[in-house]
């Protein structure tokens, strides 16, 4: 859930890999025409960077000047899409372009970790000095892939709207829309593209790459057919989830998140719960005056008993429902699908994979994996991660 952004500590990694029921409104299966409508309403250059500028970047990394190929272009787009409630809204993302000859290129959606509000500026659309996008994203475009890196509601163009953190419909249609823009500017700029859309993201990206993938499946599957997705360490079983953090005695060093998403969920699916339903003082009112305020890392001193047992005993049906509407884990991919997990991951436990892989072998998926990354936790697997997710999308 929680996530440094998803590839910066993971360059390493990357460089030295050879290049290769719901209450919450979501929107109907689309016609053949609303799949193929238009949805870019804009786009800017940034700008155009060199192969030498690009491994300049990543300079204290072995082997990344023989890695950078192609120079890129940077493009900020901007699109139509929706609000969790239905409004069409305006959104924005960055788009990297390798200038790579005239040979059609594959389509990679990226999906970015967790960014707090006050670091908006990381979102992709900014294309900001030391983001993952600026560092290692770029050069994974430099590979041969145009990159598509949506910045998902509530950053850039949509800013002034509350990110609707680790909601799995409206992460999904955000970075589908996305996608679906970024085909629409490639063929406006005359980039030759194929058909193949390949899926990354780790953490709440993870979490955003398996929605985005099922969604691609269950409504654009002729329009954006999914080629292979790589999600690492997102919280899947959102149900099984919130038992284990209500249930826990040990010290739980993501708490502040889960209270980001519970005030989602609260929000969204119109519980519209007291934050002394979820919390005990102090930090109720704590919480009310900042959401983001500092909570303690003992579930049983920031959470209220009552909400705490109706976890626990799946006894508040409007919970219940919108725990179980976030749940990704149990659905049958078609496209091939690798998930990456540290076993010991401190803050998204390794259960949600081993769930999603066990849940998708019931239903018959016959092309996904599951890959542990023994002894790893949420932040030293990441670099894993990265060599064994882009090395997977390489043989699809």
């Amino acid at each position: 859930m929680l996530s440094k952004s998803c590839f910066l500590p993971l360059v390493a990694a990357l460089l030295a890999t050879p290049a290769c029921k719901s209450t919450a409104a979501e929107p109907a299966a689309p016609t053949e025409a609303e799949a193929n409508a238009a949805v870019l309403t804009g786009s800017t250059l940034i700008g155009e960077y060199s192969a030498a500028t690009l491994a300049g970047r990543v300079q204290g990394v072995p082997l990344a000047g023989s890695l950078v190929r192609y120079p890129i272009k940077v493009y900020r787009l901007t699109y139509r899409t929706r609000t969790p409630e239905g409004a069409e809204t305006t959104a924005s993302g960055a788009v990297l372009v390798p200038v790579a000859g005239a040979a059609p290129l594959p389509v990679l959606s990226y999906q970015h970790g967790t960014i707090a509000p006050s670091s908006e500026g990381q979102a992709p659309s900014h294309y900001a000095a030391g983001s993952d996008v600026w560092s290692v994203v770029s050069v994974v475009a430099s590979t041969g892939f145009v990159v598509s890196a949506p910045d998902y509601l509530g950053y850039g163009a949509s800013k002034a709207l509350p990110h609707p953190y680790e909601h799995a419909a409206s992460l999904a249609s955000a970075s589908a829309d996305m996608l679906r823009a970024t085909r629409e500017f490639c063929e406006k700029q005359k980039v030759s593209v194929n058909q193949k859309n390949y899926l990354l993201g780790y953490s709440e990206g993870g979490y955003a790459t398996m929605a985005l993938h099922r969604l691609l499946e269950e409504k654009y599957a002729t329009t954006l057919p999914v080629a292979a997705s790589a999600p690492g360490a997102g919280a899947y079983h959102k149900s099984a989830f919130a038992r284990y953090i209500l249930g826990a005695t040990q010290p739980l060093n993501f708490l502040s998140s889960y209270v980001w998403v519970l005030r989602t969920y609260d929000r969204l699916y119109t519980l519209n719960r007291p934050f002394a339903f979820y919390y005990q003082e102090p930090y109720a009112t704590q919480l009310q005056a900042n959401p983001f305020a500092s909570v303690p890392s003992q579930q049983s001193q920031l959470f209220a008993g009552p909400f705490r047992q109706a976890v626990l005993n799946n006894s508040d049906p409007g919970l219940k429902a919108a725990l179980a509407d976030n749940d990704l884990y149990d659905w049958k991919p078609r496209a091939p699908l690798a998930l990456f997990h540290g076993t010991a991951d401190d803050y998204v436990p390794f259960f949600n994979s081993q769930d999603a892989y066990d849940a998708m072998q019931r239903r018959g998926a016959t092309q996904v994996e599951l890959h542990p990354i023994p002894g790893g936790n949420h932040f030293s697997s990441a670099v894993q991660y990265t060599l064994g997710a882009y090395l997977f999308i390489s043989q699809h």
